[in-house]
């Protein structure tokens, strides 16, 4: 029962937080980009718990349960593009727009707008609706909620708590997420590894093949992991929004490097603490109510955490554990509900149906977004078998469809508007097409382990070849990106003058 009044206990204090922030919000870029004012600090603990979502507690930590530190591959991923994005960070809060879709518009055309927001509506509502799945099995777990039930009560928590006051709250209470998930995980993993026998357990206990590079795998597979979370990074929407937010260029920046060096610490403790606790809870005897079947992996770090006295976790580490879980359940949801809802609102209802909106019908509108884009994301959850498999379809969508467009913005004059575009569309639908068919027949047509391999190599052949077989843009759509501040506020009005 202990469990249960904690957990009510944390999302109290998350809630109550967003209601106080919410007399704050006095117009838009209060509730899209914090007012652009997020310090460091700030910044760093809401990119973290963003992305340290279901798909690390959950996907990942189920996979590595399974795998072994192969795993880390898929995590992985997300490091290199981080280092990638510490070059880029500063050029993108110099541009300083709400969303993705207005750097996509700025460098392309409202088509590649258009387009731009679908790919993250599709996706990031995917991504949403997993982290309801990962609330259904917490409140399951530490209460007794049927699962069903308990997805409908996360739900329901995310959508009020983003739509109190929006990227002002996300922010505010990420510093707290973020504490709470690395220190439950940094004290977990020594406390399970030495009460279950240090490295003679290891040695005895664990599959060689499950401390390895590769695993029982191979390269072309750990490509298969690493390449959509990598993709995804590159191309996050909620990394460019809080970029937008940050206070200046420098916060952008330095925010980078802590941000990279908490996720590495966070997901390889994360990995290694499902592959400790699964070796233990599966080897228990079938009948075992604490044993752990493979089939239910992806619940590994829940499970260690609900009884967590099994494997060496005192009770308060138990509970740390769980409130980290909590953390990064609604972390991550609110921000990936956050974000296609900035999109619908600034990006279609601002840019095409009411351009003249005045700031407060704008909040509202958005604000109706969030309760209907958190409807698709549960309707959107019935439709994989697992959430890895959600995972890997909503990476792929993004990194197939975003990422090579807006990398080509910052690094390549010569991609061209039809060549953006174009690329957009073949990467969103390459990723559904795979998806339907994979969903129709009994088996897999394409592992969702490698779909990224030919929706991303379908949308960067078609970038290259359509913007080389089209004339170049003209210079005002590219020097924007590649300008000091100055120069690019110029080029901005220059764009406006010439429509």
């Amino acid at each position: 029962m202990i469990f249960l009044w904690v957990v009510l206990g944390y999302l109290s204090l998350l809630m109550g937080i967003s209601v106080y922030k919410s007399f704050a919000v006095k117009g838009q870029d209060d509730f899209m980009v914090a007012g652009r004012s997020v310090p460091t600090y700030k910044l760093v603990g809401t990119l973290l718990c963003t992305w340290i979502g279901s798909g690390s507690l959950l996907a990942g930590a189920g996979l590595a349960a399974r795998v072994g530190l192969s795993e880390l591959w898929m995590a992985a991923g997300a490091w290199v593009g981080i280092i990638l994005v510490f070059f880029l960070a500063a050029r993108v809060r110099r541009i300083a727009q709400y969303t993705v879709p207005d750097i996509l518009e700025l460098r392309y055309n409202k088509w590649a707008r258009i387009l731009g927001t679908m790919v993250i509506v599709i996706a990031y509502t995917t991504i949403v609706g997993y982290q309801f799945r990962g609330g259904g099995f917490v409140l399951n777990l530490v209460a007794g909620v049927p699962e069903w039930q308990g997805v409908l009560i996360t739900a329901a928590f995310i959508i009020l708590f983003t739509s109190f006051a929006g990227m002002i709250s996300i922010v505010s209470v990420d510093i707290i997420n973020g504490a709470i998930i690395t220190l439950a995980v940094i004290i977990a993993v020594p406390l399970v590894y030495i009460y279950l026998g240090g490295s003679e357990y290891v040695a005895a206990n664990l599959e060689p093949e499950k401390l390895t590079l590769f695993g029982e795998y191979n390269f072309l597979w750990a490509m298969g992991i690493f390449l959509p979370t990598f993709l995804l990074l590159l191309g996050e929407s909620n990394m460019y929004q809080k970029f937008f937010s940050a206070r200046n260029e420098k916060a952008a920046k330095s925010a980078v490097v802590w941000w990279v060096l908490g996720t590495i610490v966070v997901e390889t403790a994360i990995a290694s603490l499902a592959i400790l606790a699964f070796s233990h809870f599966n080897s228990l005897p079938v009948t075992s109510e604490l044993f752990l079947s493979v089939e239910n992996s992806e619940q590994v770090i829940l499970h260690t955490a609900r009884y967590g006295t099994e494997v060496g976790l005192p009770l308060i580490a138990g509970l740390l554990l769980i409130c980290a879980a909590v953390a990064i359940i609604t972390s991550t949801g609110n921000s990936f509900l956050m974000a296609p809802s900035t999109n619908m609102t600034r990006d279609i209802y601002q840019r095409f149906i009411n351009p003249g909106a005045d700031q407060k019908r704008v909040v509202r509108f958005q604000r109706l977004f969030l309760v209907l884009l958190g409807i698709l994301a549960y309707l959107l959850l019935t439709q994989f078998r697992t959430i890895l498999d959600m995972a890997f379809t909503a990476y792929t969508m993004v990194g197939a469809g975003l990422t090579p467009v807006l990398l080509a913005a910052f690094l390549w004059k010569r991609v061209t508007s039809a060549g953006g575009v174009a690329s957009i569309a073949t990467g969103m639908g390459v990723t559904i097409l795979i998806t339907i068919i994979n969903s129709i027949l009994p088996e897999p047509f394409i592992s969702t382990s490698y779909i990224v391999i030919p929706a991303a190599s379908a949308s960067v052949t078609v970038l290259i070849v359509v913007s080389l077989l089209t004339g170049p843009d003209p210079d005002h759509k590219w020097k924007k990106f590649y300008t000091t501040r100055t120069s690019l506020e110029e080029a901005i009005k220059e764009q406006k003058k010439l429509g």
